[in-house]
């Protein structure tokens, strides 16, 4: 998902705030504090650019990496305290990202009621998550393409996890190799089970999420730790 290289990318513009006057629904998750795992995740929608935020139904529980929160790659340039996200660390990225497509194990015709793009997990579908490879965090499809990396996160889990979610726009325009890779906001394991660098909710708060967002809308997802979000409101635009 590479932006054309006469474009500036989502971490090179700052000229506009992070949130981007399109957007008109945002995902906003907050933890107390970088390492916290436990978090609370927030819906917003507003009717244009400069209108209020306006929460729709309360918070729903969520959980973050293992390791907590560190600044990623996405709309906003990371400011200069805080961890910064890096492959492996088992941190979640704090920021603002793109929502880019749904994902899931059953066919798109049995999903009707989400309206991001979606693509089903089959067994042939891999999240690349080797910084040496051309193809680092990206989705690939091996029944199409031979693989060109050593490491893989496979889209077809045994379990539920990834029975349904979204892929979040973190390091992705560009890919910078070793920056983190294959974020997902994905259904939870339980309340005390952290990820290893995604953001997760119970399946059914996933299922309405995900029905609830809007591609028409530029749905955003946003993470902080809660003080930078209080300090960061008006200058980012946030919720």
């Amino acid at each position: 998902m590479p932006s054309p290289s006469s474009m500036p990318s989502d971490c090179e513009r700052r000229d506009v705030k992070p949130v981007p006057a399109e957007s008109r629904q945002a995902l906003l998750v907050t933890v107390p504090g970088w390492n916290a795992v436990a978090a609370a995740l927030e819906r917003y929608e507003r009717t244009a650019a400069g209108t209020p935020w306006l929460a729709v139904g309360g918070r729903i529980p969520a959980v973050l990496g293992r390791n907590g929160l560190a600044w990623g790659r996405g709309l906003a340039p990371p400011p200069p305290d805080g961890p910064v996200k890096k492959e492996g660390d088992g941190r979640s990225p704090a920021g603002v990202f793109r929502i880019r497509v749904a994902f899931g194990y059953a066919p798109a015709a049995d999903v009707s009621g989400i309206r991001l793009p979606y693509r089903q997990a089959t067994a042939g579908l891999k999240c690349v998550d080797d910084p040496a490879s051309p193809r680092y965090n990206r989705l690939v499809d091996t029944a199409v393409e031979a693989p060109a990396w050593s490491r893989h996160e496979e889209m077809l889990r045994k379990d539920d996890l990834y029975r349904l979610g979204a892929v979040i726009g973190h390091n992705d325009d560009p890919a910078v190799p070793g920056g983190g890779s294959c974020v997902f906001l994905h259904a939870w394991g339980g309340p005390d089970q952290a990820t290893a660098g995604c953001t997760a909710v119970a399946l059914p708060r996933l299922e309405d999420i995900l029905r609830w967002l809007d591609p028409a809308l530029f749905p955003v997802l946003v993470q902080l730790v809660a003080e930078d979000r209080e300090r960061l409101r008006t200058a980012w635009d946030l919720p």
